[in-house]
């Protein structure tokens, strides 16, 4: 059986909020920093995929260089919402003993408004943490709607501290001072929505 440690949820959080990370265009990023909130182009319509882990937002962006990423939001959202996303989630790949029947998973993730998949943990020069899984949040529907109009509390811009960071990393210097060093597990109330999403 898959233990906790390998696919816990890592993130920065307090008592009412939880930061995750997305990157994006400037053409999407300014505006949305400039709102609080996503506005044009941001389409509600189309899945987006938030990550509490730092280091694997850094891995999926490659440190703000990839086309398309160049900037990395932190968006701190309500632990409501966060909490709301995880009980109405479905694993992206199928586990016979969570969903029974291969037809019955299909059916569960093509209604389900947030879906959820465990990556390898990365470090922040990239590179895998064996025996750790990051989680990855994909949010459509009504999760988007309530994620854009209720959940976001705060947007930040963390491109220039990530661009700092790769300067460390390129030069071999010690990366200091990334949100990855105060991440912990965070703390999921509902036994039975955790251990659903144990896997995959």
């Amino acid at each position: 059986m898959t233990t906790l440690k390998e696919r816990e949820i890592r993130a920065n959080y307090d008592d009412s909020t939880i930061r995750v990370y997305q990157a994006y265009s400037p053409s999407i990023a300014e505006p949305a920093l400039a709102a609080g909130r996503f506005v044009a182009p941001f389409k509600m319509d189309r899945m987006t995929w938030i990550k509490p882990s730092f280091c694997w937002m850094m891995y999926r962006c490659g440190y703000a260089t990839k086309p398309g990423q160049e900037r990395v939001l932190g968006i701190d959202i309500t632990r409501e919402g966060f909490d709301w996303a995880l009980k109405h989630a479905v694993l992206s790949t199928y586990h016979e003993p969570t969903h029974g029947t291969h037809d019955e998973w299909k059916a569960m993730l093509n209604n389900a408004p947030v879906r959820i998949q465990w990556d390898p943990e990365r470090d922040l020069n990239l590179n895998k943490i064996e025996g750790m899984r990051s989680i990855q949040i994909g949010i459509t529907g009504e999760a988007v709607r309530l994620y854009v109009n209720e959940w976001i509390i705060d947007i930040t811009d963390l491109t220039p501290l990530v661009e700092e960071l790769n300067e460390l990393r390129q030069s071999r210097d010690p990366i200091e001072g990334a949100p990855s060093e105060t991440e912990r597990p965070y703390p999921v109330s509902d036994f039975q929505v955790l251990d659903r999403l144990r896997f995959g």
